[in-house]
């Protein structure tokens, strides 16, 4: 039997965004977002209960709102992790972002990945790579962080800047595309 779009995402193969599996995946999500987003401050602690039940978060971990993500089923926080507004994590493949990391507002992370081709773009056709974020981390407001990207433990990327390749641990980068300024 063929894999199914959702196997062959996790397994980092090309696969159709446009299946009726995932529709009902990120529908799910939609709706947790939705509650987590809607929720006062007070009501929704750290992370929104809905939000809380698809991802995995540790101890101390928060997300402010509004939030979005495509998945949640496949993002990782450890503890004391920091998501200020507007985050948005299209999380097709895993996202783990390490202890005590601090995201700013309007930071994008993104995994997905569209075809170069117009016919299987408009087939919806793409690729999923994962993102790791170390420990301690610091990424500033508005930066993206594109697919297949590793920034490691105690690295800081400059606002608004767009990191498509790896950071290594300690470096400070910034730019567009990020270069490195600084740093371990």
């Amino acid at each position: 039997m063929a894999p199914s779009e959702r196997q062959k995402m996790a397994a980092g193969e090309w696969y159709v965004c446009l299946d009726p599996e995932l529709e009902a995946l990120r529908e799910t999500a939609r709706d947790a977002v939705f509650e987590h987003n809607s929720l006062s401050p007070r009501d929704r602690g750290n992370i929104g209960p809905a939000l809380a039940n698809l991802l995995r978060a540790g101890e101390g971990a928060r997300i402010e709102a509004p939030f979005h993500c495509a998945y949640g089923s496949n993002i990782s926080l450890g503890g004391g992790v920091f998501l200020n507004a507007g985050c948005v994590i299209l999380d097709t493949a895993p996202v783990s972002i390490g202890s005590g990391t601090l995201i700013g507002p309007s930071v994008q992370i993104y995994c997905a990945e569209h075809h170069k081709g117009a016919a299987e773009r408009r087939a919806g056709l793409e690729i999923a790579r994962p993102i790791d974020i170390g420990e301690n981390a610091w990424i500033g407001g508005g930066a993206i962080i594109l697919g297949g990207v590793r920034i490691g433990a105690n690295a800081i990327v400059g606002a608004g800047s767009v990191v498509t390749r790896d950071v290594p641990d300690g470096a400070t980068v910034a730019g567009n595309p990020a270069r490195r300024i600084g740093g371990g």
